[in-house]
């Protein structure tokens, strides 16, 4: 039985904002790891380890998931951390008019876990993670730059698409390959 680690996911295009944002972060000398422009996007579940038998399965659910919804946009604005600016792991910007995201996530979730998959307990937060802090290292420089963002609108991105990816973790990197895309 062959595995892949997966996700379900909207891709997003790189803003000039976004790379600015990200260049002011490696010049500030934190100990990060940042999302290379071409691997951003919108987690909607993140799935795991996934039989590669149950791909055909999860493209019905997205296509279930999807099929009332109608193209639509949200805006790419503002930055913050996770879990909070005294325990800083994760560097995001925010995605504002992101309820149909919500609920897309949440409709997957419900559907998603007919396949055995765990169903996430934790509230859908739509966002698109920029970096990984793995030290505190420069903390107060780090705070600052993302409080320079904290206003900063990004862009405006279109959502017509989502997509099962597969991940191949690897020393330079993830590597993601879309396996199923349902556009709506």
């Amino acid at each position: 039985m062959s595995m892949f680690r997966g996700f379900i996911a909207i891709d997003v295009d790189t803003f000039p904002k976004i790379i600015e944002f990200e260049n002011d972060i490696k010049s500030c000398g934190a100990n990060v790891k940042l999302v290379e422009p071409k691997n951003i996007h919108i987690t909607l579940r993140f799935l795991g380890d996934t039989e590669e038998s149950l791909t055909k399965e999860i493209e019905i659910i997205l296509k279930d998931t999807v099929k009332d919804v109608v193209p639509f946009n949200i805006q790419l604005k503002s930055a913050g951390v996770f879990p909070n600016r005294n325990y800083i792991k994760i560097i995001w910007i925010g995605i504002k008019q992101g309820e149909l995201l919500g609920t897309i996530a949440h409709t997957l979730n419900k559907q998603i876990s007919t396949l055995g998959f765990h169903k996430e307990k934790r509230n859908f937060s739509p966002h698109l993670t920029i970096a990984r802090v793995k030290t505190a290292k420069n903390k107060e420089r780090l705070l600052q730059i993302i409080e320079k963002y904290i206003d900063v609108e990004f862009g405006v991105i279109r959502v017509n698409t989502i997509k099962l990816k597969k991940s191949v973790l690897t020393s330079q990197g993830p590597i993601y390959t879309t396996l199923k895309e349902v556009s709506f």
